[in-house]
Parts: structure tokens; C-alpha cells; sequence
């Protein structure tokens, strides 16, 4: 009797999904969406509160100081492919640190636009050659690895700077990053998120001192977390609007409350 009554219990009761069974969001970029300096947040990291834990697990694999290039040339990309899974997703955000030279200073620049030139450089220190790609050429890189994982690849065009023009608009990247960045989604026939012009809109209608006090403690580009959390709503209103992704379906009843 006991062992019949017991089963019908447990018949019952669904347990919940074991978190390495669930779908992963994993979220790749810059400082700018993870960042550990103290006072300054990314938007990776509050963006976590709006997706239902029970649902979905998101890892937020951003590194302070990377581009499109160091982060696939440090390895820190294969670490996320070697867990990736079918039915994951990934959103990715570089260009910050792209610029500059190739060759020497940071070392991190990758070269301009989304084409199949490269430029083979020599690191004095160490003697190693290194082919550097174009921006376009390591996103696609990142879009096809995810989809040969079974995974759904989100472009974004980077976060825009505390950097206004004449006209008291924010500027966006229209002309390089955010430009390409979409170019590739187009390519890969991928979903694009224009986070940089839904953030500037926003900064527009706040003005620029509001935007500079509240949200750009110390540089033009690192945020503190109210501007964070701006930042990563901007991401969810952008994911919102594209149609039919299948992430959205992830996303909490309830937004997440904030202390800023």
C-alpha cells in the first residue's frame, strides 16, 4: 500500500530541470558589458535579472581590454565554445578596442571593416607571427562557431560613448563599428540588435549633463551600474523588437528592480 501510495506522489511532482540541462545565453565582448573595476559595471551583468533563472542560465564571458580579435586570440572564445551546446545563444558586442594599430601599443586592434584582407604581423618580444583579420572577419568567426554548435548568434553594435557633437546628440558609430557589425548580421542572415542607436535615443532625450552625472563617473565609455542597467534594458527593448526570436521567450514576467 505504502509503496503504491508513494508512487503516485512522485508521479505528481515534476522536479525542476538540473541547470546543465538548460539553454545558456552566453554573453561575449568588452569592459564595457562586464567590468570589474570598482563602481563601473557592464551591462552583462544586470541584463541577468531580467531572464528567468529556471528557464535559461547566462554566463556573461566578457573581458575588460578585448577586441573582436584578442578575445578569439587569447582563447578565451574556444573556452566558451568547448561548453556550448545546441538550443544555446550568444550575444556579442565588440569595436571599442579595435581601433588603433595593428601592430604594437595594446595589440588588439583588428583592421577596419568586414572584408578578407588580413595583415601579417611580427610580436618583437616573443617573435610569433600573428594573421589579424578584419572586425567583420572575426564576428563572422564567432557567428559561424556558435551556429555549428547548435546555438542562436545576436549581433550587437557597440554601446555608445559619452561623446557628443555639435548638434548636442550623442555621436553613433554609424560609419564604422555599428555599421559593420550590422553588415554581418546581414551577411550571416542573423538577428541585430542596434544597441548603439537605441542607447543614443535614449542619451538624446536625457541631455547631456543628466547622461554625464549620472551614468560616466570617470572616462566617456565605462558606466557605473545605473548607467548598466539603462544599458541592458536597452538590450532587452532591442531583443523585443526583432521578430520572432527565441530568446525572448526566456525573459522573466517580471522585470527586475534596481536600487538606482
Amino acid at each position: 500500500m505504502f509503496a503504491v501510495a508513494h508512487s503516485a506522489l512522485a508521479a505528481d511532482q515534476v522536479a525542476p530541470p538540473a541547470p546543465n540541462s538548460l539553454p545558456t545565453l552566453w554573453i561575449i565582448g568588452d569592459s564595457t558589458v562586464k567590468n570589474g573595476t570598482t563602481g563601473l559595471e557592464g551591462w552583462g551583468t544586470p541584463i541577468a535579472g531580467y531572464f528567468d533563472k529556471s528557464k535559461i542560465n547566462v554566463e556573461n564571458r566578457a573581458l575588460g581590454g578585448r577586441s573582436s580579435r584578442t578575445f578569439l586570440t587569447e582563447g578565451l572564445w574556444d573556452k566558451v565554445t568547448a561548453q556550448m551546446k545546441q538550443g544555446d545563444f550568444v550575444l556579442m558586442q565588440f569595436g571599442h578596442n579595435d581601433g588603433g594599430p595593428v601592430s604594437g601599443g595594446t595589440g588588439r586592434a583588428s583592421l577596419k571593416g568586414i572584408g578578407d584582407q588580413t595583415q601579417t604581423i611580427t610580436d618583437a618580444a616573443t617573435g610569433k607571427t600573428e594573421v589579424v583579420h578584419t572586425y567583420g572577419w572575426y564576428m563572422k568567426k564567432y557567428v559561424d562557431d556558435a551556429k555549428a554548435k547548435g546555438a542562436t548568434p545576436i549581433v550587437l553594435s557597440p554601446i555608445p560613448r559619452d561623446i557628443w557633437g555639435a548638434d548636442n546628440k550623442v555621436a553613433r558609430n554609424t560609419k564604422d563599428y555599428g555599421l559593420w557589425a550590422m553588415q554581418v548580421a546581414q551577411a550571416e542572415n542573423v538577428p541585430f540588435v542596434d544597441l548603439n542607436g537605441i542607447i543614443a535615443d535614449k542619451y538624446d532625450a536625457l541631455g547631456f549633463d543628466k547622461v554625464k552625472a549620472s551614468y560616466f563617473p570617470g572616462d566617456h565609455t565605462h558606466t557605473n551600474p545605473a548607467g548598466a542597467e539603462l544599458n541592458a534594458s536597452c538590450v532587452v527593448q532591442g531583443l523585443k523588437a526583432l521578430p520572432a526570436c527565441p530568446l525572448v521567450q526566456y525573459l522573466s514576467p517580471t522585470p527586475p528592480t534596481f536600487a538606482h
